[in-house]
């Protein structure tokens, strides 16, 4: 998940940086996060866009904060659509099964307290729904563990996709950049909305990124082939879903109507 006021003071460090270091070791640094032709062609197979794609430690990090493993990139998995609207859609590619199971979640010890606060607020948000999957949290262990994101990451979170049935094992959060200072509504929606990705939902606005993250449109990725209107939703936007693309500063998305037939639809 980005959000452009938050990252802010952080890309203007970054280009400080930068601009510190030779010529040389900047174009090792773009050797080195280069997205091979091969790879971008399996990015777009699976319905992403591959524009600002980064290679990363595993697989590759697309539309922000996206992390597609090598395993993912190698699949054709079966996905479906879910179209909710004309600009809202919810796309998932693999899905958790074996339900109904609960799935546990870790708060690394890289993390600030607040962090386990944010958690306990994000899993309550799911299990207030009543699905097919619950959520509970551990201190050892955990089939998604929330840690600390490498240093200078440019993301406030990142997470990946279900495989083999399970859900993505891991939510990277960038704490230096979030911090603890805002509302633990505000890191929860964060926190649910990575956790979001880890159970196969994609993000709401993918179709056209203006949409939450201001600038020019930009589409994410797959056409609307095998989109699936969701009964009962809206043919019009709807500008609150957990699941949007970028987050404002102190701003609490808590599961809106649309995320609500989402998430029952699926689980």
């Amino acid at each position: 998940m980005k959000t452009t006021r938050l990252l802010a003071p952080l890309a203007m460090f970054a280009v400080a940086a930068l601009s510190l270091s030779s010529c040389q070791e900047k174009a090792n640094v773009e050797v080195k996060n280069e997205v091979s032709e091969s790879t971008v062609s399996q990015i777009k197979a699976l319905g992403f866009s591959a524009t600002e794609a980064k290679k990363v430690e595993g697989g590759v990090l697309v539309e922000g904060d996206i992390m597609l493993t090598d395993e993912m990139l190698a699949s054709t998995p079966d996905y479906k659509m879910m179209r909710v609207g004309e600009d809202e859609q919810y796309r998932t590619t693999n899905l958790v099964t074996g339900l109904p199971r609960t799935i546990t979640v870790r708060v690394s010890t890289t993390l600030p307290s607040a962090y386990v606060t944010a958690a306990d607020e994000a899993i309550r948000r799911y299990n207030a729904e009543n699905l097919r999957i619950k959520f509970s949290r551990v201190t050892s262990g955990g089939s998604i563990v929330l840690t600390k994101s490498p240093s200078g990451a440019s993301y406030l979170a990142s997470a990946g996709f279900p495989s083999g049935g399970n859900p993505y094992n891991q939510v990277l959060v960038n704490s230096d950049a979030l911090g603890t200072s805002y509302a633990t509504t505000t890191i929860a929606s964060v926190l649910a909305h990575e956790i979001g990705h880890c159970i196969g939902f994609r993000h709401t606005d993918y179709m056209s990124r203006q949409y939450s993250c201001g600038g020019s449109a930009v589409n994410e990725g797959a056409s609307t082939v095998g989109a699936i209107l969701v009964p009962g939703t809206p043919s019009g936007p709807d500008p609150n879903s957990w699941m949007l693309a970028c987050i404002g500063t102190g701003v609490n998305r808590p599961f809106n109507t649309n995320d609500r037939t989402a998430l029952n639809y699926l689980y």
